[in-house]
Formats: structure tokens, C-alpha cells, sequence
């Protein structure tokens, strides 16, 4: 028998809890492969199998358990079992079909148009399919058939939805007649209550305030569009957003140190280094991996490691120390079309930078309106350690990186200055 043992997420952490199981109770297991996953307040972390053999489950689903505790045994002297013919023939059916599912899609990706139905009567009635449903049909690879296979209840609503279609009344302008009462409830997972926890503290124990400013991003998106094709051939990556804004915030950080602080008991401290926060979004709740040393990297390996650490954060692997150590984050709520926001620090930091959607709006160049690619960018901070002239200061500086990109080359001083020894 192996036990496979509860393993510590971190030095801090105590206590984890079971949060799924891959595998049922009795399944063969081959070795390395995951059984399943714990959860901490901090990481999620994965059980893998350390031998080939039959698992024993010892904790279910939703236990709060002690690190070191045993979550199951496998025992190695089981024989793999063999399919039999039955398990053959279902398989082979269940490959046919997904064949004939493949095959399906890709004629309804080639004839989208094609949107005929046959009744069983016989005759051949033609089905509207509004511009809209359409374009996600031909995104998804769906045809008329898929659609209408996939419906497979027929109640009061549609049919009530039809008669009135057919008396001239608009279908979405229907009401619905019946309607839901019923409740879903869910336990918070340990990382959603730590979470849930550090956000309560940080109103509580911070002068948290907010700054605003905007940016015009029309240098920026000429740059990723100039040389894209260029980036990603040379760095196998595409150039996004978040590597100008992370270098740009690492130089505006060198000229105020005191945004890169933070307190800790009757001290400030401020590194001498960048360590960059990026928050991402998982299923299981907010996220912020951390760059290392920002101020060492280019913008390709800044979106090399973004990429790496945000993939990773989705799929819960990320490891404990990937997410501690931060002096500083970005939060872009702009993917998710947010104009403006007041992001929420993230402690010990002092800082956070919002970034937000990029619309297009009329501003004055040079005494004349043109319409220009803004972004308003917003940045909290704890009024404890950093005071208004560094906030405000910090926050024009990284818009002057970025609608003037060639100034971080130059530590924020004027090129022209430079050349004429000024």
C-alpha cells in the first residue's frame, strides 16, 4: 500500500481542504497521474499518484483536513484491468460519434446558409435564424440540426411564444409565463474566505484613496501594430497591453520610490527592486501571480512570463510563492469593459494601478479635436505611507511613458536633452 499524504502548501498553512476528486473510489490509477486537488486560504495545489495501482479514498469532498494527513492509499499489487469487449465496442461508438460530430460541423462551417428543416409529416418548412444567431452558429460550427437536437424540451413558453408569432406578434415581445423560485447555495472555498478576509481588512486598516488620469494609447497601438507580425516571429508571443503598462509603471516606480513602499509595524520599506503584480481571474476566485524584478526584463519576456503565470493561476498550479512578494500590482479591468474603477490595494503593498477599456473619444491636440484611443487609468494607494505629490506625480509619469514609449529608454528624460547634454 502508498500513501499518498496531504502535502504542505506553504510553511504558514496547517490546513487544506479536499476540494475535488478526479477519480472514484476502487478506479485503477496509473503513477503521476492528478487524483485530484486540496485548497489552501493561498494556492490550490494537485494529489498525484506516486505508484500504478488500485485508490482507496480516506477523505471526502469537502473535508478540512490536517497537512500530512492521508487523503488516500493506492494499492500497487491490483492488476490493470483489461477492456472487455463491451468496453471496446463503446468506445469505438463513442469515437464514430464524435467522428460524425467533426464531420457535421465542418459541413455547417463550410454551407452556414444552409437552414432548411424537415417535419416529420413530410413537407419542408424553412426556420428564421436571426443575423445574430447565426454569426454564433458559424463561430461555433453549429448547424440548423445541432440546434434543434439540442432542444430537448418543448414546454408552455414556446408554445405560447409560436401561437403568438403566428397571430403577427414579435416573438421577443413575449412574455414569459413561468417563472423560477428556486435558490442555489455553495460553500465559499478556503481561498474565497482568505480572500473575502484581506479585502474586509484592507477597508478597515488602510487611508486608501484613489487618483484618476487618462491615457492616449494611439503610440502604443501603432507600435503593436507596426511590428506584430515582427514580435511574434522573433519571440513567439503576441505583444499585448500589459507589457507596456508594467514597464511603464517599473520606470515611473524608480523615480517614486516611496509608491514601491510599504508599512510594516513603525517602519516604511521600500525594496530596491520591482516585483510586479499581475491579478488575473480564475474560476476559484482573484488571483495575482508576481513578476520578479521587472526592472531586468523586456517587454517580450515580461509577456512571456505573464502568459506562463496567468495560464498556470487558470489551472490552479500555480505555487505559493509564485503569488507572494509583490511590491506593486495591475489590475486590468478593461477586458471586461470597465470605463473606470477604484481598483482595492493588495496587502502589505501601497499601490495598485486600474487599467480600463480603451474608447474612442474627441480630445484637444494642439488646439484642434480629434478623435483618439483613450484609456483613464486610476491608482490607490494608502495615504499612510504615500502622500499626494507621489501619487499624482506617479501617475503622470506612467502616462508620459506611454504616450511616449521612447522616454522609458531614457530613465524619463527628454531624448532631445540627452543629445544636446542638457
Amino acid at each position: 500500500m502508498v500513501e499518498i499524504k496531504i502535502p504542505s502548501p506553504g510553511e504558514s498553512i496547517t490546513e487544506v481542504e479536499i476540494s475535488t476528486w478526479f477519480v472514484n473510489d476502487g478506479d485503477y490509477v496509473e503513477k503521476d497521474q492528478e487524483l485530484g486537488e486540496i485548497e489552501s486560504d493561498k494556492a490550490t495545489l494537485p494529489l498525484i499518484a506516486e505508484a500504478s495501482g488500485t485508490v482507496n479514498i480516506l477523505i471526502e469532498t469537502g473535508n478540512t483536513v490536517s497537512v500530512g494527513t492521508i487523503a488516500c492509499t493506492i494499492d500497487t499489487s491490483a492488476a490493470k484491468p483489461v477492456p472487455s469487449d463491451k468496453d471496446k465496442k463503446e468506445k469505438e461508438e463513442k469515437t464514430a460519434e464524435d467522428s460524425s460530430k467533426k464531420s457535421k460541423k465542418e459541413s455547417a462551417k463550410e454551407e452556414p446558409e444552409s437552414v432548411p428543416a424537415t417535419e416529420k409529416a413530410g413537407g419542408s418548412s424553412p426556420v428564421k435564424i436571426s443575423p445574430v444567431a447565426k454569426e454564433m452558429m458559424k463561430k461555433h460550427g453549429l448547424s440548423l440540426e445541432d440546434i434543434l437536437s439540442g432542444l430537448k424540451r418543448i414546454g408552455k413558453q414556446e408554445v405560447a411564444a409560436v401561437i403568438a408569432a403566428s397571430k403577427g406578434s414579435d416573438l421577443s415581445l413575449t412574455q414569459k409565463t413561468e417563472g423560477s423560485r428556486e435558490v442555489s447555495r455553495n460553500k465559499l472555498s478556503s481561498l474565497r474566505r482568505k480572500l473575502s478576509e484581506r479585502l474586509v481588512a484592507v477597508k478597515n486598516q488602510t487611508a486608501m484613496l484613489t487618483t484618476f488620469n487618462e491615457v492616449d494609447m494611439t503610440t502604443v497601438m501603432d507600435l503593436r501594430k507596426t511590428y506584430q507580425n515582427q514580435f511574434v516571429e522573433k519571440h513567439g508571443i503576441k505583444l499585448g497591453f500589459m507589457s507596456f503598462f508594467a514597464k511603464a509603471v517599473t520606470e515611473a516606480l524608480k523615480l517614486h520610490p516611496m509608491v514601491n513602499s510599504y508599512l510594516e509595524q513603525d517602519e516604511i520599506v521600500s525594496p530596491d527592486y520591482y516585483d510586479i503584480g499581475i491579478a488575473v481571474q480564475t474560476e476559484k476566485g482573484l488571483m495575482v501571480p508576481v513578476l520578479r524584478n521587472v526592472e531586468t526584463m523586456s517587454l517580450a519576456e515580461i509577456e512571456t512570463n505573464i502568459a506562463a503565470l496567468a495560464d498556470k493561476a487558470r489551472k490552479n498550479r500555480i505555487s505559493l510563492d509564485e503569488l507572494t512578494g509583490g511590491t506593486f500590482t495591475i489590475s486590468n479591468g478593461g477586458i471586461f469593459g470597465s470605463m473606470m474603477s477604484t481598483p482595492i490595494l493588495n496587502p502589505p503593498q501601497s499601490g495598485i494601478l486600474g487599467m480600463h477599456n480603451i474608447v474612442e473619444r474627441p480630445v484637444a491636440i494642439r488646439g484642434k479635436v480629434e478623435v483618439r484611443p483613450m484609456m483613464y487609468i486610476a491608482l490607490s494607494y494608502d495615504h499612510r505611507v504615500i502622500d499626494g505629490k507621489d501619487s499624482v506625480g506617479f501617475l503622470v509619469r506612467v502616462k508620459e511613458f506611454l504616450e511616449h514609449p521612447s522616454l522609458m529608454l531614457t530613465n524619463g528624460k527628454d531624448p532631445g536633452k540627452i543629445l544636446l547634454g542638457l
